[in-house]
């Protein structure tokens, strides 16, 4: 099985994908990490990416998850997915592919967001995300207000994991 957590930028990807990975078992992986040089420069310097800077960099989660899934190895993909074409990609027919939505208001993001350095990622994207997020219609979704743990415990049972 393979898990995407999707959500805005600051909406908890990485600590509570980390955090269910740990507790499953499984292999976190980071979709940041898969995006081409010209992407992070782009993101980096505070433009927002489009649809065709993102298309190449989709396919290759796309590659990934089918090689996941292929060996049977549970893993955990962190990746914002703001948009339903982009996780028609990710999903693609797939029933071993998960959808979770981590939520939350865009104040709480923004405080967290003023706490944390990323690598590329600016605060100031933090509004284009909200306006490009489109809701999903098949995904678990969950709230980010408690901790870390207790998300990563909704999601198990909710999963049935």
């Amino acid at each position: 099985m393979v898990i995407v957590l999707m959500g805005v930028t600051g909406s908890g990807k990485t600590t509570v994908g980390e955090q269910l990975a740990q507790q499953l078992g499984w292999t976190y992986y980071d979709a940041d990490d898969f995006h081409p040089e010209v992407n992070v420069r782009k993101m980096a310097s505070g433009t927002p990416l489009t649809d065709e800077d993102r298309w190449p960099w989709l396919e290759t989660l796309s590659v990934s998850i089918d090689q996941w899934l292929q060996a049977e190895q549970g893993a955990i993909l962190g990746c914002s997915a703001l948009k339903q074409s982009y996780r028609d990609i990710l999903v693609s027919g797939r029933p071993g592919v998960q959808i979770v939505h981590l939520k939350g208001p865009k104040a709480l993001i923004a405080q967290r967001l003023e706490t944390r350095q990323h690598r590329y990622m600016p605060t100031s994207l933090l509004d284009s995300q909200f306006a490009t997020l489109e809701e999903p219609r098949d995904a678990l979704s969950v709230d980010i207000g408690p901790s870390p743990s207790a998300i990563a415990a909704t999601i198990r049972t909710a999963l049935q994991l």
